[in-house]
């Protein structure tokens, strides 16, 4: 097999990487806390003189950077100032942690957050009194009917990140998150996807055509394989 297909069927594997990671930004655009992924590629080189050399996708990173915000009104909808993230715990009873602050009150009381129980700093659910109103303040405290039950749990998160499924990140063995003092959150405001829409579609136009053209080229280096043996036959 000619090394031009080697080196085709890597390029195109990478951009396929990256195809799926820029779908995955343009479709969660406008989801609340949505931090996009960005992949690393890395060429490799032959250790000894006539190996093959190719391209591979090596890593996804995650941007945390902030993305637009969105006025709501709702005073359960909250945003961490300085790019902090809220700590909710997952159906595995790992913390994870989240830019979406779209918070909700399930009938038995518990603060959730896409579905999961809301911590506070103790990394303790936050269960509020049934049949009271609900608010959260520029502080972070927690109140039912004016008194306050507890304050949300504001971390920051430091290195490298895992995804672990929609707006959920948490620590790679690497980072690490520490507890905010003093955090403050704002109301009525939700963060959405820090995807950059305009600038994903654009990339999504180039890697496809780069996918195409490895895609050309694996098919030339295979017909010319095809009419090297056909010669070889004959003589």
């Amino acid at each position: 097999m000619s090394d031009g297909i080697y080196v085709g069927m890597s390029a195109a594997v990478a951009r396929a990487a990256q195809l799926d990671s820029l779908s995955d930004n343009l479709a969660n655009a406008q989801t609340p806390g949505f931090k996009a992924s960005r992949p690393a590629f890395e060429a490799f080189l032959g250790k000894e003189p006539g190996d093959k050399s190719y391209t591979a996708a090596v890593a996804t990173g995650t941007d945390l950077r902030p993305g637009q915000t969105s006025l709501t009104g709702n005073p359960l909808d909250v945003l961490p100032e300085n790019g902090a993230f809220l700590a909710v715990e997952t159906a595995a009873g790992q913390v994870a942690f989240t830019r979406n602050g779209k918070l909700s009150v399930d009938p038995q009381g518990m603060l959730l957050a896409q579905g999961r129980p809301v911590l506070d700093a103790q990394a303790q659910p936050i269960v509020l009194p049934l049949n009271t109103k609900v608010a959260v303040d520029a502080e972070g405290r927690v109140t039912a009917d004016g008194q306050e039950v507890a304050k949300l749990g504001v971390f920051q998160l430091a290195g490298p990140v895992d995804r672990l499924g929609g707006s959920l990140l948490a620590p790679s063995p690497q980072g690490s998150a520490m507890a905010v003092e003093d955090a403050r959150v704002r109301t009525g405001e939700v963060e959405l996807g820090n995807a950059n829409v305009l600038e994903a579609t654009v990339q999504m136009v180039a890697v496809q055509r780069h996918f195409d053209t490895s895609m050309q080229a694996i098919q030339t280096y295979r017909r010319l394989d095809e009419r090297a043996n056909e010669l070889g036959r004959i003589r």
